[in-house]
Parts: C-alpha cells; sequence; structure tokens
C-alpha cells in the first residue's frame, strides 16, 4: 500500500475529570493543540498512555472525533481500534476510518494465549473489513501478552495490502530491525520504545509513538531532526538526556507521572482513571525536585 507515515507521535493522555469519572474532552483538545503548537506531527489516540483499554466504547469514538475535530486538519491522528474481541475492534477501526482519523493502530489481543495462526487471521479480518485503509499492527507484549513475530508481521505485510505499517513496543532493538528488514520496501516501522529512539532512527524506523512525547516533545524532535540532517553526534546527546527522563517517569509504570509531569510543565491531563492510582504527594514532591535537577522544569 502506498503510505508512508513519519515523524513523532505522542501517545495522547486521556485527561479524566477526578475520580476518573468522566472523559474531560475540552481538556484532550486543548493538550491536542497544545503538542500540535510544539511541533508534533501527529497524535496516537486512545493507546496505553492514554487509558484506552479503561475507556467505553462509545468514549473511545467520541474522543477521537473531539480529537480529529480540533487538530485533524494540521497534524495527523492515528486511532489504536485494537480490543481482546475481533468485532468491537472491527467497530472501532470503520469508526476511525469514517471519523477521518488517517489509520489505525490494531493491538495483540491480549489475555488469551494465541497462536501465530489465530493473530493472522485476526488482522486480516480488520484490514479487510476496512479496504484500502491503512492498518497498522501494535507490537506490545508486555501488555497484551501475544508478541508479533518478524515472521508473522512479514507475512502480512507481504499478504494484505492494506497491513501499512506497524507500532513496536516489543522492547527489543534486534527485532525491531528484523521487522525493518524482512518487510516489503514501504512497510512503516515506527519505534514505541522511548530508552532507544536514536538507535531505532538509525536502524530504519520512520518515528516514534511515545508515552514521554507527551512531556518532552522537543526531546524526540530534536532527535528526530538531527538524525535525518545527518548529526548524529547531536542526536546521541539528546537521546543521553531522553533516557534519563525515561527514567524519572518510571516508564511504562504509572500514567500518573506522565499526567504531574505535563503539569508541572504547564500542561493539563487531568486525572487517571481506577485501578490507576494518582501520586502521593510526597512522590509528587519527590518527582518535582528529580524533574528540576534534570533541566526539564
Amino acid at each position: 500500500m502506498n503510505f508512508h507515515l513519519e515523524g513523532i507521535f505522542p501517545a495522547l493522555l486521556t485527561p479524566f475529570t477526578k475520580g476518573g469519572v468522566r472523559v474531560d474532552y475540552s481538556k484532550a483538545c486543548k493538550l491536542a493543540g497544545r503538542l500540535a503548537h510544539q511541533g508534533v506531527h501527529g497524535l496516537f489516540v486512545c493507546g496505553t498512555t492514554g487509558e484506552g483499554p479503561l475507556l467505553t466504547v462509545d468514549e473511545r469514538k467520541k474522543l477521537l472525533e473531539e480529537v480529529v475535530r480540533a487538530v485533524g486538519k494540521r497534524i495527523k491522528i492515528i486511532a489504536h481500534t485494537g480490543c481482546f474481541d475481533t468485532a468491537t475492534t472491527i467497530e472501532l477501526t470503520r469508526h476511525a476510518q469514517k471519523t477521518g482519523a488517517v489509520a489505525a493502530g490494531v493491538i495483540a489481543p491480549g489475555f488469551f494465549t494465541l497462536d501465530d495462526i489465530s493473530l493472522a487471521a485476526h488482522f486480516k479480518s480488520v484490514a479487510n473489513a476496512v479496504k484500502d485503509y491503512p492498518i497498522f499492527l501494535y507490537n506490545l507484549p508486555s501488555c497484551a501478552k501475544n508478541a508479533l513475530s518478524p515472521e508473522l508481521v512479514a507475512g502480512l505485510a507481504k499478504s494484505v495490502k492494506n497491513i501499512a505499517g506497524m507500532k513496536d513496543s516489543g522492547g527489543s532493538l534486534q527485532v525491531t530491525a528484523r521487522f525493518i528488514s524482512e518487510t516489503p520496501r514501504g512497510f512503516n516501522v515506527i519505534n514505541g520504545c522511548d530508552e532507544f529512539s536514536f538507535q531505532a532512527y538509525l536502524t530504519g524506523a520512520n518515528g516514534s509513538v511515545s508515552s514521554t512525547a507527551n512531556v518532552t516533545p522537543e526531546l524526540f524532535l530534536g532527535i528526530f531532526n538531527a538524525v535525518k540532517a545527518g548529526k548524529i553526534d547531536e542526536a546521541r546527546k539528546i537521546q543521553v538526556q531522553l533516557s534519563k527522563a525515561c527514567g524519572l517517569f518510571q516508564y511504562g509504570r504509572m500514567v500518573a507521572y506522565y499526567k504531574e509531569g505535563l503539569r508541572l510543565r504547564g500542561g493539563d491531563a487531568g486525572s487517571v482513571r481506577s485501578p490507576q492510582r494518582e501520586l502521593s504527594a510526597d512522590e509528587k514532591k519527590a518527582f518535582a525536585k528529580a524533574l528540576h535537577g534534570a533541566g526539564l522544569i
């Protein structure tokens, strides 16, 4: 499929009202606008960092509609549409196509252990339900349990024309390199591991879908633009800063750290939704001190 995607795509945080009772769509749109103004290339909506699995189907639809309406003419929006079951994944993917998202990211179904035959059938069913609409596979075995193998991805990339790329958050640069080298030319591999963004770009990844980019988009943009310009030493230095930031945000452990970090940098991503929890007063104090020491606030 002739579809090219590159750049920095924050995995948009989803603001909730106090106690996680409701999605705060107004704050979500303001955050989307803030990130667009800061120069990101697009947004990944309803993903892991966006607490997508904690949203109802109706909330996921409305959030995507609001974000597309707010910034869809300025930057590219990818909708995360993956669910445990194939039917709901298809429903959300059709909605994403209708709403105006440029592509849908589909995580491997979780909970049950699935072999490659089951996974291939799932992804083919979703792709076939939205002909000529770009589908991005989403590899996140730490959460979804079922890892996407290079063999599975390469087979899908070669046999299903609208499976146009993938987000790889598997945590292995070696496997990321195989996804890049074993898929057809033009298959878009997007890095999902912030700690080795620089290395992934050098390997051939087209960009990042990132949780940390909600808070520090300038670091990702700095690395991405420096690599494109051939300024490798500059990119490497910024990656060192980013890796330190990932440690401070306790990368991937608690969404509340990203929301607090954004607040400390002048943004507002609201509250988290249970079973996610808010930071304690002591955690907030220690976190603010650490960010200040790292020069991030």
